[in-house]
């Protein structure tokens, strides 16, 4: 028992929860290289809101890690543990505001659909505080990927 919950449920979250972690890391330094290049007329309001969107991915990197170590496990820390087990297409050299904000919508999309995983999963394993945090994640990034795609068009 972990917490009181079933070992091996908490053993296959802790792995899924690591995963989301590699792709959050990616998505991270997806938005900290868009903030840096983005050009053209939407560079004020696009630059703006890429910082605002990695400072958030960073304090949910936080939020995941820290959720691993309470769940008794090790959060994945190297770049090479990132590279291995992150599925977000990683970004290099976009500066055009389109290609920049549909990155940033697919990435959001892979990010929801590990989140919705760990979300039927933790509610399976009674997990109430990865549930939660899954819960308020998907609520907050259904609606970022909303105005994104408005944003597009």
């Amino acid at each position: 028992m972990i917490l009181g919950l079933n070992a091996q449920k908490v053993n296959e979250l802790t792995k899924d929860l690591n995963e989301l972690l590699a792709n959050f890391q990616v998505y991270y330094q997806n938005l900290r290289g868009l903030h840096w290049n983005i050009r053209g007329k939407s560079f004020f309001e696009l630059h703006v809101k890429f910082e605002e969107l990695y400072v958030d991915a960073q304090e949910k990197v936080d939020m995941i890690a820290e959720r691993i170590l309470t769940l008794e496990a090790t959060p994945l820390h190297t770049f090479e543990d990132y590279a291995n087990n992150a599925t977000v297409k990683v970004g290099k050299n976009i500066s055009k505001d389109t290609d920049a904000v549909t990155l940033v919508v697919n990435s959001i999309e892979t990010l929801l659909e590990i989140e919705r995983k760990i979300l039927d999963k933790s509610d399976e394993a009674d997990d109430e505080g990865t549930n939660t945090l899954m819960s308020d994640f998907i609520s907050e990034q259904e609606k970022t990927v909303w105005m994104l795609k408005a944003w597009l068009g």
